[in-house]
């Protein structure tokens, strides 16, 4: 049987952390990485079993078959990616926003999930890495939304202004320079904005103090929602079904969703 590419890269840095000195970091590096090589492979099965259409959440029917930029398949296949903020997804569809800007949209789980429950929204699709792009463009064309899904590069704070003219909603997920974009004092369009981010490195506190005056703010935690899992999955092992929910997170990355006062 010949190894995939992603086996192979497993196994090579498995390798060199072998070779490091005995320790429980070390230990929890090799766990890592066995983690995500097993998480991948039960990504595989699931669309194999089940296909490519999203099963269940908030953008069920969605056909999923570009695939992740990062992070776990299975769980956005299930539909269980995110779980603790379907409730304020519900709550976006509900209000019908003009535009929605996502910042940071990876292959478009989010970007294009919205276009097909929006289906008179704008959505402005962002992300620094092309591959993600191309993923986005992609994922936009298989589900027949790519003429409202407009797929672009870095945004700066003078990008915010389309909120002075649009009941706009802004998603950012960023990997910690949300710290930097998100600042209303520098793009002034931001405190129209309804605002839903992802906290990496401590960016929590400083977040909430800073738009406290202009929005308010909830804290939204992780979450699992096993209820996602189909029926053949009962087959496999415990830690197979855990791994399906995971989202390769390291740590906590709480969300804060944060609405004009």
């Amino acid at each position: 049987m010949t190894a995939s590419d992603f086996a192979i890269q497993t196994t090579a840095a498995l390798r060199a952390v072998a070779e490091q000195p005995a320790s429980d970091e070390n230990l929890a590096r090799a766990l890592r990485l066995l983690a995500k090589w097993r998480a991948q492979l039960i990504g595989n099965t699931l669309a194999m079993q089940s296909g490519t259409q999203i099963l269940s959440g908030p953008f069920a029917g969605m056909d999923y078959g570009a695939g992740a930029s990062e992070g776990s398949r299975s769980a956005r296949l299930l539909g269980c990616y995110e779980a603790s903020l379907a409730p304020v997804i519900e709550e976006i569809v509900a209000s019908a926003p003009a535009l929605i800007l996502d910042i940071g949209c990876a292959e478009g789980y989010y970007a294009v999930g919205l276009a097909r429950r929006l289906p008179q929204s704008r959505i402005m699709a962002r992300d620094a890495n092309p591959a993600a792009r191309d993923l986005c463009a992609a994922m936009a064309v298989l589900n027949g939304v790519a003429d409202r899904v407009a797929v672009g590069g870095l945004v700066g704070h003078f990008d915010f202004g389309v909120a002075l003219d649009a009941d706009t909603v802004v998603i950012c997920d960023i990997e910690g320079a949300e710290t930097d974009l998100l600042d209303p004092a520098a793009g002034p369009g931001l405190r129209n904005a309804r605002i839903l981010v992802e906290c990496h490195d401590g960016a929590t506190a400083t977040l909430t103090a800073r738009f406290a005056p202009s929005h308010h703010v909830r804290r939204i935690d992780r979450a699992l929602d096993a209820t996602a899992l189909p029926p053949w999955m009962e087959a496999l092992s415990d830690l197979d079904r855990l791994l399906a929910l995971w989202e390769w997170r390291a740590g906590p990355t709480p969300w804060l969703w944060m609405t004009p006062k």
